[in-house]
C-alpha cells in the first residue's frame, strides 16, 4: 500500500517544521487514552502513522513497550532522534510490519483519515490480540477564533482532494467493518502557545502546503508571516479540542 502523493511528499520536504510546530496532546486526554487502552508493563503498543512522534513520546512513560510504525523516511528519522525510547519502523496502516496477534494496543494520533479504512481495520484486527483495543486522537483547531479563520482562508484553497478528520468520514467505513465495538470517547479543551516563527512552522508543515510548488509555497509562508506579524499578541494563542475515541476487537 503506498502513501498518497501530497502526504509522501509534504511530510517529507516539512518533517523538521513539523516537529517545530505542530501541538502536542493534553495530559488528560493522553492519561485517558492510558487508562482505555490498559498501557502498563508487559503490554505493546503499536503507534500508527506516528509521525515525528509527537503521540509516541508520550507512550514510551506508560512502561508499555512502544513501536512506533511511519512510513516517510523524513518524518521517521526525527522520531528516531526525538524518542530513542521507542522502536521505529518502516510500514503503513495497511500494511503493519508485525506478526499476527503480536500487539496489545494500537493508537493512530492526527492520521486515521489519511488511510484507506476498511484496509487498515482487517490489518489493526490482524495484528491486535483478541482482547487488544486501538484509540485514536486528533486536535481540532477551533475554527471561530479569528486567528484561525485567518489561517484558514490562505490554506484551505490548496487542500483540493486531501482528506480531513473535521467531517468525521473514518466513521462510517469503520463502523461497517464489523471487526471493532466502540468502547468510548473523550473531548479535552486544549491550547498551543506560539512563537511567530514555530506559528509559521505549526501551518507551513500541513502536508499539502508542503508539497507546493516552491513559488506558491513561498506565497503562502508569507501571507502567514503576515497573519502572525498582524495578530497583536505574543507569543500566539491557538485553541483546540482534543477528541479522542477508543475501539475493542471483535
Amino acid at each position: 500500500m503506498t502513501v498518497r502523493d501530497e502526504a509522501a511528499r509534504g511530510f517529507q520536504r516539512g518533517a523538521a517544521e513539523y516537529e517545530r510546530g505542530r501541538p502536542g496532546y493534553p495530559h488528560d486526554a493522553v492519561q485517558w487514552l492510558w487508562r482505555e487502552l490498559r498501557l502498563g508493563p508487559e503490554r505493546t503498543v503499536l503507534d500508527v502513522g506516528a509521525g515525528t512522534g509527537k503521540l509516541t513520546r508520550e507512550l514510551v512513560p506508560s512502561g508499555a513497550t512502544v513501536v512506533a510504525v511511519e512510513p516517510v523516511p523524513g518524518m521517521r528519522s526525527v522520531l528516531e532522534q526525538i524518542v530513542p525510547g521507542a522502536r521505529a519502523l518502516a510500514g503503513t496502516a495497511e500494511a503493519l510490519p508485525v506478526e499476527d496477534e503480536s500487539v496489545d494496543a494500537i493508537v493512530v494520533a492526527q492520521a486515521f483519515h489519511w488511510f484507506d479504512v476498511p484496509a487498515a481495520a482487517a490489518e489493526f484486527h490482524r495484528v491486535l490480540r483478541p482482547d487488544g483495543r486501538f484509540g485514536l486522537i486528533w486536535n481540532r483547531r477551533l475554527l471561530d477564533e479569528p486567528i484561525q479563520r485567518a489561517v484558514r482562508e490562505i490554506i484551505e484553497p490548496y487542500r483540493r482532494e486531501s482528506p480531513s478528520h473535521y467531517r468525521g468520514e473514518w466513521r462510517a467505513p469503520l463502523e461497517a467493518s464489523g471487526l471493532f465495538e466502540a468502547v468510548g470517547e473523550t473531548e479535552v479543551p486544549s491550547e498551543q502557545v506560539l512563537d511567530a516563527e514555530a506559528f509559521v512552522d505549526r501551518f507551513s508543515s500541513i502536508s499539502f502546503v508542503a508539497a507546493l510548488p516552491d513559488s506558491e509555497r513561498a506565497s503562502a509562508v508569507q501571507r502567514l508571516r503576515a497573519v502572525a506579524a498582524g495578530a497583536g499578541e505574543h507569543p500566539l494563542h491557538l485553541g483546540y479540542t482534543t477528541e479522542a475515541y477508543v475501539y475493542r476487537r471483535s
